[in-house]
């Protein structure tokens, strides 16, 4: 093993590390890594930055501001208010939302169409009066599914793509990954519809009813002249039953105090700590005339005299309030906006709440400005949890969106224009229409995303060119020595997607599809078939709620704990396997 070898091994080591420990954003760490190895002399400087002029990136970014144009034309809306449908069995509900999220991923990117099906699936489970959380999950592993049908599905078949043109010349087109990738995402849609609803376990804060899905975290405050003062916390124990609120403490000149803060007597200032649903909440509030935590804040709102909206947001991985509080943030005085509740999987909220530090998968009660719900969430980086009217669509421009979407993958797909040019086409028409604001244009690129896509491609190639990736190819093979070449591209499978359901899949894809070229290059045969093993393999994270993002923004609203994933994941990771290498042998033939 060389040097450069020793130093680069060392660098991914040091990333999938990091990765793991979750303790910094991948982002930070991928260009930290890339820049380490400039320093060290293992990635040229003149390639140091080659990653984000790379077509891979250039595709995830447009194809993030054409998913958000498709939903802005209400193209998608036109789908899913026709086909959506409450009264339907829950099976059938799964199995349709399920095809629709799994055909919208297939032309738009995964994570979108999920964000856009989740409030949809939730409202539906609220009208038929059950608990979402045996079809969220179905419809991420839908979403994700489906994204594994087309080059732009999912950012690891862009990237496989482009290796493959680096490597052998031609990059795959834009339906080549159809028929391994829709075969395996039609039966993973069978078993999800059919079984794996099924599996997923029934505990007791899963099981409620959906008018009792957002149990949040809340504080109120008691006023000044309030009729309460004097009164014991414990006093107030009819009206919370009434109300449906549980009381869980008190706080008092910043001091938490539970369990004895029954016997406390109320003064002027006091703060109640609850756990109740939005409605709950506001029932306790107008009942007792408490104010909100912040008093100042909700006095401000008031006398903007627009009136105020009460919105639920989930927050993904890469909102802007990830790691940070409401306080640290200045939600109050920058979007005049106040941070009401979080729910966090049933558990307890330790420190002031708009002094807690925001998490992944948390769903956040935010008192607004009328009509300024959209701005504030799009600020906070978050998705809407419930329909209150925050999306504004141009029903005008339905067809004409699909229209010009439609045309570029059409010209693309016969090898008219090259797909990053017919992708940007797109793009530059959809803003000349004012489809996509221009105020808006980089809001919807992922910009976490390019950075690591950027960070991570170079530091690829110079483990590719240093002999890194046949070294691993080699052990592969030597590992599997004696055994055919269909057992070692499951066993190429098999590693793929357990580094995939802990790792980001866009990192452990420009590790892979190198490793297997080497592999195939060292069996005599062709690279095609592992390079499609890689892609089912490197999109199939369904273990985990960290190995795909989808995963992550469904585990706050699906009331979901870690363990939750492997129950249906597992199964439908083997059924993936079982499936999907007969496939690949048969359209890409060794």
């Amino acid at each position: 093993m060389t040097f450069d070898q020793i130093i680069l091994f060392s660098l991914f080591g040091g990333v999938f590390a990091m990765l793991l420990w979750g303790r910094f954003r991948y982002d930070l760490i991928a260009f930290s890594a890339l820049l380490i190895g400039v320093v060290l002399g293992v990635v040229p400087v003149k390639d140091a930055f080659s990653g984000f002029g790379h077509p891979a990136t250039i595709i995830v970014a447009l194809v993030l501001v054409v998913s958000a144009g498709l939903v802005r034309s209400g193209a998608v809306f036109l789908i899913t208010r026709t086909l959506v449908d409450s009264t339907r069995a829950l099976g059938s509900h799964i199995a349709m939302v399920g095809a629709i999220g799994a055909v919208l991923s297939a032309f738009m990117n995964n994570v979108a169409a999920l964000a856009l099906l989740m409030p949809v699936d939730i409202q539906t489970a609220r009208k038929a009066g059950r608990s979402p959380s045996k079809s969220l999950m179905p419809l991420s592993f839908a979403t994700i599914l489906g994204g594994m049908a087309t080059l732009i599905g999912t950012p690891p078949n862009i990237i496989i793509a482009s290796i493959r043109e680096e490597s052998l010349g031609e990059p795959f087109r834009m339906f080549d990954f159809a028929p391994v990738g829709g075969i395996t995402a039609v039966a993973g849609l069978i078993f999800v519809a059919l079984i794996g609803w099924r599996l997923i376990p029934d505990r007791e804060d899963a099981g409620q009813k959906v008018s009792d899905l957002g149990q949040y975290i809340a504080e109120l405050t008691v006023p000044e002249d309030s009729k309460l003062i004097g009164q014991r916390v414990g006093e107030l124990d009819a009206q919370a039953d009434e109300s449906d609120v549980a009381i869980l403490g008190l706080i008092r000149k910043g001091k938490r105090l539970y369990g004895a803060a029954r016997n406390y007597v109320l003064q002027e200032g006091d703060t109640l700590i609850l756990e109740a649903s939005p409605d709950a909440l506001d029932e306790f509030r107008a009942a007792l005339s408490l104010n909100f935590s912040d008093e100042r804040r909700e006095e401000a709102l008031k006398a903007a005299g627009d009136g105020l909206d009460v919105i639920e947001i989930v927050v993904p991985e890469s909102g802007r309030v990830v790691g940070k509080s409401a306080q640290s943030l200045g939600l109050a005085w920058r979007q005049g906006a106040v941070l009401m509740g979080i729910s966090r999987q049933g558990r307890r909220i330790r420190s002031q709440i708009r002094k807690t530090e925001i998490q992944p998968g948390d769903i956040l009660l935010v008192l607004v400005h009328k009509d300024r719900g959209a701005d504030v969430t799009d600020w906070l980086g978050c998705l809407p949890l419930a329909d209150r009217g925050l999306v504004v669509t141009a029903n005008s421009k339905i067809w004409l969106a699909i229209g010009l979407f439609v045309g570029a993958v059409a010209a693309a797909s016969v090898g008219l224009i090259y797909l990053p040019i017919a992708l940007g086409l797109v793009v530059v028409a959809y803003v000349l229409t004012k489809i996509v604001p221009i105020s808006e244009l980089y809001d919807h690129i992922e910009w976490p995303v390019v950075v690591l896509l950027g960070s991570m491609i170079p530091l690829g190639a110079a483990l590719d060119s240093s002999g890194g990736t046949s070294l691993i190819a080699n052990a592969l093979v030597g590992l599997t020595g004696g055994l055919p070449a269909w057992a070692v591209l499951t066993v190429l499978m098999l590693v793929t997607m357990t580094l995939s359901d802990v790792l980001n899949n866009t990192a452990t894809t420009i590790v892979a599809a190198p490793v297997a070229i080497q592999m195939a290059t060292s069996l005599d045969v062709s690279a095609d078939p592992f390079l499609m093993a890689v892609a089912v393999a490197a999109s199939s994270a369904f273990l985990t709620p960290i190995g795909h993002k989808n995963n992550t923004l469904i585990l706050g609203p699906g009331g979901y704990q870690f363990g939750d994933y492997w129950r249906m994941g597992l199964p439908l990771e083997i059924l993936v396997v079982a499936v999907s290498i007969p496939a690949i042998l048969t359209f890409w033939p060794l």
